[in-house]
């Protein structure tokens, strides 16, 4: 039997032809982009995190500077470097410049050797000072120029300190000081006093020297060591200990050319 026409209701119930019964494109969309409700919630939670820290870091009183600890010095006061530090007081920690501070330092203390600025959580901020130490004496007028493993003259001071052997320069009339300048010879003498074995470098009361290739120890005791060109270091502290201790009661020891070292006097 024949089917009867459609009712009308039935004809609006039909779908168009060539389609497929999935969701149109825009409905695709609007699915695909849809935020979950609790993602939402967990990304306003790290705003509202990252905000908080970067008030409580900038914003809040809980992370300011309250104090500055010095540590390290042994010519220097602490009083002195805080004072050159200049740290800002009360400023959030975060903000304090550390590099500036130690440019400030090593400007104007040159003292300093190294100078490390540390912040100390939650109110500090440390400053750890290496100082420099002087290994020969250069005196004019009264006063004493402090001098550093390295050549440099970094302070004077009107004591001298203990234990520190003089320099003295006698080269005035000599075709070194021409060549070489003071200040070439200076950094020999300063070879010269970082390669003395340990017993007699405490021993040491001036270094002499005359010429680049003409230094002279003078020691406790009266004794001299005739040491020549700061070439062969090592190995002229070598034999000057042994020729020591094979002739303690010598008073002049040579050691200028150590493949044949001499002594002398008692």
């Amino acid at each position: 039997m024949a089917a009867g026409p459609t009712t009308a209701e039935e004809r609006g119930t039909r779908r168009p032809k060539g389609s497929s019964g999935r969701p149109s494109g825009t409905d695709a969309r609007n699915r695909r982009f849809r935020v979950p409700g609790r993602v939402l919630l967990v990304a306003l939670g790290l705003v509202a995190l990252v905000a908080g820290g970067v008030w409580a870091l900038y914003g809040s009183t809980w992370f300011r500077v309250e104090r500055v600890k010095t540590s390290g010095t042994r010519v220097l006061t602490p009083a002195e470097v805080e004072a050159v530090a200049a740290v800002p007081m009360g400023a959030p920690l975060v903000t304090v410049d550390t590099d500036a501070i130690e440019a400030r330092l090593r400007r104007s203390l040159p003292r300093i050797e190294s100078i490390d600025v540390v912040r100390s959580w939650p109110h500090g901020i440390g400053l750890k000072v290496t100082e420099r130490k002087p290994v020969l004496l250069v005196e004019k007028g009264g006063k004493f120029t402090e001098v550093d493993a390295t050549g440099l003259r970094f302070a004077t001071v009107d004591t001298a300190p203990r234990g520190v052997p003089l320099l003295v320069l006698d080269s005035a009339s000599s075709p070194s000081l021409r060549r070489f300048g003071a200040d070439r010879l200076l950094r020999e003498a300063v070879r010269v006093r970082g390669e003395l074995p340990a017993e007699i470098a405490r021993d040491t009361r001036v270094v002499r020297i005359t010429s680049y290739d003409s230094v002279t120890l003078e020691l406790t005791r009266g004794r001299t060591v005739f040491w020549g060109s700061g070439e062969h270091g090592p190995v002229k502290a070598r034999v000057l200990t042994a020729l020591m201790k094979a002739t303690p009661k010598a008073g002049h020891f040579d050691v200028s050319a150590p493949t044949a070292p001499a002594s002398s006097g008692s």
